[in-house]
């Protein structure tokens, strides 16, 4: 068993058996069919990857790496917020008719700011840290910009990371303000750890621990035995991940560019209902 499944067993057990449920209160969130989506969760939780000894990606059941990838250069790489550029259909129902998801994600990465060593929009300048002064302690991007929130279709969710270099080696805090724990847990966990690696090896950095912070981590109730069923299978050790070692600039990463060596998995969870 990885320790990245450890990890998500414990902290579905965790919100299964300490959580709290939304039962008597009032939400946003609706099923398909009207009914109120209610949550059991747990505040703040925090999982800790150590990327230099495994990448963090689920055994239970499998991860679609390429698709997680693919989103994550959309934000990061391609400063996007057209799903037209996307290579998935995941943003869908979110978009407008012009096919845009407001000033959110990539919009708030792409916006340039002037700093004394000249203008850079936020992913350009975590790289001119990470390779001019390394030893920062303000390597930070934030995507939750209050005066472009009534212009988002969604509020971010990831919304922010820290990046701090110990020795020669990259470590980052990923904060999140919400998440499905099923749909979505370790897709963001898998696609910053790629983030990660790619900023290190264009940094000539090693990577290190990877901590993601989740402010409200929630299950479901109609996710409920679905997750029970996942947290009992039996799970695999960690699979490998290859990087295309001849990339040097991070705008050249493509999705090809990352492969999972030995990757074992259980079998995928088919139509698990989603709340919108």
């Amino acid at each position: 068993m990885s320790n990245t499944d450890k990890i998500f067993i414990n902290m579905c057990n965790d919100i299964l058996d300490n959580g709290v449920s939304s039962e008597d209160q009032v939400v946003r969130a609706k099923w398909e069919d009207g009914t109120e989506a209610h949550t059991i969760k747990k505040f703040c939780v925090v999982n800790r990857y150590d990327l230099s000894k495994e990448f963090p990606i689920l055994t239970l059941r499998p991860t679609n790496l390429k698709a997680a990838i693919d989103e994550m250069l959309w934000i990061w790489q391609k400063k996007s917020n057209n799903i037209k550029d996307l290579n998935s259909h995941i943003w869908d129902s979110w978009a407008d008719e012009n096919g845009t998801i407001g000033k959110a994600y990539g919009y708030q990465i792409a916006q340039k700011h002037k700093y004394s060593e000249g203008e850079f929009d936020q992913i350009d300048r975590v790289i001119y840290d990470l390779k001019n002064n390394p030893y920062s302690r303000r390597i930070i991007v934030n995507m939750y910009n209050h005066n472009d929130l009534h212009a988002m279709n969604l509020y971010p969710c990831a919304y922010s990371m820290t990046f701090n270099v110990t020795g020669n080696k990259l470590n980052a805090i990923l904060n999140q303000r919400s998440q499905d724990v099923l749909v979505a847990n370790n897709w963001n966990v898998a696609q910053y750890a790629i983030l990660i690696h790619m900023l290190a090896q264009v940094s000539d950095l090693e990577v290190g621990e990877f901590v993601h912070v989740i402010a409200d981590a929630h299950i479901y109730d109609r996710h409920i035995p679905l997750v029970k069923e996942l947290i009992s299978r039996a799970a695999y050790e960690a699979p490998k991940l290859i990087i295309n070692k001849n990339i040097k600039n991070f705008y050249d990463f493509k999705v090809e560019d990352f492969i999972l060596e030995n990757y074992q998995s259980g079998s995928q969870i088919k139509k698990i209902p989603v709340a919108i």
